[in-house]
């Protein structure tokens, strides 16, 4: 059984503590949160923590923590020898102290607090130093998900980057339509089918084969009247430039 211990208490955190509780392969040893009521509905108290001279030499210890406190946070780690993962997308794995083995345990999803998420489902990427830590991590994946990829640090970058472009961004795409339903007393409920059944083409298609819209047609009539209905400057401006690369992604063809 591979022993480990989660510093953090936010959102990947708590997914993580859950994931952990559901498999046998993993002990979780101690979380170290700042707050203990912040993580005391997940866990037994007799594994919380608070101080880092309280931390237990484990086969790994994951960093679920904001990406500038990685640096810090490793640093205050006085564990001999310790194999030290962050979760962040977008950091190195250097950003964690150079006194340690070092890894990332990358979950590629949204996690809210509220929301359950299935881990089985969740793309986990892997990266460390040595062939033996790999391994392990490795392990640790399977016992929580089905998908996962070993990859290089300016990968995840990558991947990471064009996560916001499709999660974080359409995301607000979404709050701009809320609004717009809102200004003209209709449901946002109306636009969920659409929303649902977009999601689902990609599954079968690429995403400029399942592009639509006046924009892909080209339809300039149809644009220059949402542009005048639009009273917003800021959601004109993101309307505009939207359309823009939608037009210009279909010249490249």
């Amino acid at each position: 059984m591979i022993k480990v211990s989660v510093i953090g208490s936010g959102n990947v955190a708590q997914h993580l503590v859950k994931a952990f509780s559901k498999t046998t392969e993993i002990e979780l040893v101690q979380v170290l949160s700042r707050k203990k009521e912040a993580i005391a509905h997940l866990i037994s108290e007799d594994k919380i923590c608070t101080s880092f001279s309280e931390l237990k030499l484990v086969d790994i210890v994951i960093l679920a923590i904001s990406d500038n406190a990685i640096s810090e946070v490793s640093k205050n780690i006085f564990l001999e020898n310790q194999l030290v993962v962050h979760t962040s997308g977008s950091m190195s794995m250097d950003a964690i102290d150079d006194k340690h083995r070092k890894g990332v345990f990358y979950p590629l999803q949204t996690f809210s607090k509220l929301k359950e998420v299935d881990f089985r489902e969740v793309p986990i990427c892997l990266e460390a130093q040595n062939d033996n830590d790999l391994k392990m991590l490795n392990s640790i994946a399977q016992s929580l998900s089905d998908t996962i990829f070993t990859i290089t640090s300016n990968q995840r970058k990558a991947l990471h980057v064009a996560a916001v472009f499709v999660a974080n961004f359409v995301n607000h795409l979404y709050q701009i339509g809320y609004e717009i339903c809102s200004q003209n007393e209709l449901p946002f409920d109306i636009l969920k089918p659409l929303i649902v059944e977009t999601a689902n083409k990609i599954k079968s298609l690429s995403p400029i084969d399942a592009q639509t819209g006046p924009a892909k047609r080209n339809d300039t009539q149809t644009i220059n009247a949402h542009l005048s209905f639009l009273t917003d400057d800021n959601q004109k401006e993101i309307y505009k430039l939207i359309t823009k690369s939608i037009i210009d992604n279909g010249k490249k063809l």
